[in-house]
């Protein structure tokens, strides 16, 4: 670790020196400094100095006020890009959700109010030199994590800092301080207090990792989080969970929609939806997720192809795909070598069906409801269901999707709906009153 130094982009060398020649001293900190340790790719660099943000516009030809109430100001280098130049700050008053902070004059008090030793190290880019005064890189060298001070003091000023502890455990593959994680367990009921957006965004994130979740996501429930967040998951029985984290950890990480799917599919259709709901995802995230959650695995290979058009025809092409990906993840961390094999062959089947163009939804028919009008029904409820029953009929046989003889086959069925609905308000009719009670 220690032989291992941190290399800025030019633009972040020439941000730190035009502040320190205007007299601000600057540093770099945050996430890419700790990656850069850790020899990971460094991405977002991130500056903090002691010029306020005013002096910082002042001192830039193009800024970007990203952030001016919490001393942040966006600088644009010569290459187009933006980095986030942020005054030192303190401290003055949290609440668990927000914290009150003020402008600080030394590198010493930013860091003191980050949250884990590894993420409270800065880098002078000019001098090539280390400031690290918690302790941070040797955590990074013994793959701890622990926090800044006091853990419990830490964790109120923000409760979110719980699911960082463990989204960072999980992403580095680091062991929690005892301490850290006594502190943190002792406080996982006060996490309903965040906001569901916020929830949402670190779950997101740690569904994103490359490549393994299923370490944060263990610590969810070893921690209690999935108590107090997630009931629905909390529900799984031991064995269904593991299982549903490995299956996450097969999915690709770009899709963290598709992982969270893959944990809610043994949770019942309402939990997942209760779920979703909770967590304020946009209305197409949740109808997807839901969708991909609550449907069945592709029909076994060898199934006729009736069973494959009835379920393309209830879940569509686009949840197929999804279901592909989930039915053959969960394949491959069952204990049956020949499991994925069979998925495979079940994908080709319902893709080869689906290749065939069969009519899969009503407005696939040859008829549509300006027909039935002609005939004479009046859209409600018979009209429906003739619709669904013609359907249902060129579902068992695509080959009778022919105009003149769905035509036929629409007049028998509203006959039948309407003969039955005419006898049914005749027996109601006839019925004989009760006395009262």
């Amino acid at each position: 670790m220690s032989d291992v130094r941190p290399i800025a982009p030019g633009a972040v060398r020439w941000i730190a020196r035009t502040l320190e020649e205007a007299g601000y001293e600057t540093w770099a900190v945050g996430g890419a400094v700790r990656d850069a340790l850790l020899g990971r790719p460094s991405v977002d660099w991130d500056l903090a100095t002691r010029a306020t943000p005013k002096q910082v516009r002042r001192t830039f030809r193009r800024t970007v006020p990203i952030g001016i109430d919490h001393g942040t100001v966006g600088v644009l280098s010569r290459d187009g890009v933006m980095y986030e130049v942020t005054t030192f700050r303190k401290d003055v008053e949290t609440d668990g959700r927000h914290a009150v902070v003020e402008f600080a004059d030394r590198i010493e008090d930013d860091l003191s109010r980050r949250d884990f030793t590894i993420n409270a190290i800065a880098w002078h880019p000019l001098r090539d030199e280390l400031f690290d005064p918690f302790g941070g890189v040797e955590d990074l060298t013994a793959a701890m994590l622990r926090t800044v001070g006091v853990a419990a003091d830490r964790f109120r000023e923000d409760y979110l800092r719980i699911l960082r502890a463990l989204r960072f455990a999980g992403r580095f593959d680091f062991e929690i301080h005892e301490g850290t994680w006594t502190a943190l367990i002792s406080l996982t009921d006060h996490l309903s207090t965040l906001s569901p957006e916020r929830v949402r965004e670190e779950l997101t994130k740690v569904l994103s990792a490359d490549p393994r979740p299923s370490h944060a996501l263990s610590l969810y429930r070893d921690g209690g989080i999935n108590r107090v967040l997630f009931p629905e998951l909390d529900d799984q029985a031991e064995g269904v969970w593991e299982k549903a984290i490995r299956v996450v950890d097969s999915l690709p990480p770009g899709r963290p929609m598709l992982r969270l799917a893959a944990l809610l599919r043994p949770a019942a259709p309402a939990a997942a939806a209760a779920l979703l709901v909770r967590l304020r995802l946009s209305n197409a995230d949740t109808d997807a997720v839901a969708d991909l959650a609550s449907a069945p695995g592709l029909p076994a290979h060898g199934s006729g192809a009736e069973d494959l058009r009835l379920w393309l025809s209830r879940h569509g092409p686009t949840v197929m795909r999804g279901v592909a990906r989930l039915d053959l993840a969960s394949a491959r961390v069952a204990d049956d070598d020949q499991a994925p094999q069979l998925v495979v062959q079940a994908w080709r089947a319902i893709r080869a069906e689906l290749r065939t163009a069969p009519p899969l939804v009503v407005g696939d028919l040859t008829v549509d409801g300006r027909d039935l009008m002609r005939m004479g029904l009046k859209p409600g409820p018979v009209f429906k269901d003739v619709l669904s029953e013609l359907l249902g009929w060129v579902l068992e046989d695509p080959a009778r999707n022919q105009r003149e003889g769905l035509l036929l086959r629409a007049q028998e069925v509203a006959e039948r709906l309407l003969g039955d609905a005419s006898s049914d308000a005749s027996e109601g009719a006839s019925a004989p009153r009760k006395n009262g009670p």
